[in-house]
């Protein structure tokens, strides 16, 4: 069990999003992922199906995301506390709990709107494969 870290310290230190995101699609067909902000949050974009990002919040944790959120669903991520909700301009987002004040957030847009309700399992899919890659949330 690790010691709680103080507060400033970055429980995702040495862990890049793009290199997460791209770990876990190489050979599926998603481009390059993109640092689509100064924060550590990345997407990936595979043509004609879906872009799927994660964002590793250090600072906003599950308490955060569901004051953000309306109609959040509770649900566990192989055995780790996280939340779903939609995103309002279609997708589905998936918030993991990696402290009480850091959070991982995976987030699937499908290409097409008529693909919408595709986009929770494919989020709850990817978060699956990016959970055992996170710090502990203890």
């Amino acid at each position: 069990m690790s010691s709680n870290p103080g507060s400033g310290a970055d429980v995702f230190a040495g862990l890049n999003a793009c290199q997460v995101v791209e770990q876990l699609t190489t050979g599926q067909g998603f481009g390059p992922g993109e640092n689509i902000s100064r924060r550590n949050e990345c997407d990936a974009t595979k043509d004609d199906f879906a872009t799927y990002g994660l964002a590793l919040d250090p600072v906003q944790g599950l308490t955060e995301f569901a004051a953000a959120n309306d109609g959040e669903v509770s649900l566990s991520v192989n055995e780790r506390n996280a939340l779903q909700a939609n995103i309002p301009t279609g997708g589905c987002a998936i918030a993991m709990e990696v402290g009480d004040h850091a959070r991982a957030m995976v987030t699937v847009s499908m290409a097409r709107y008529s693909q919408d309700s595709e986009a929770c399992p494919n989020a709850r899919a990817f978060a699956e494969k990016v959970e055992p890659l996170l710090p502990q949330s203890r």
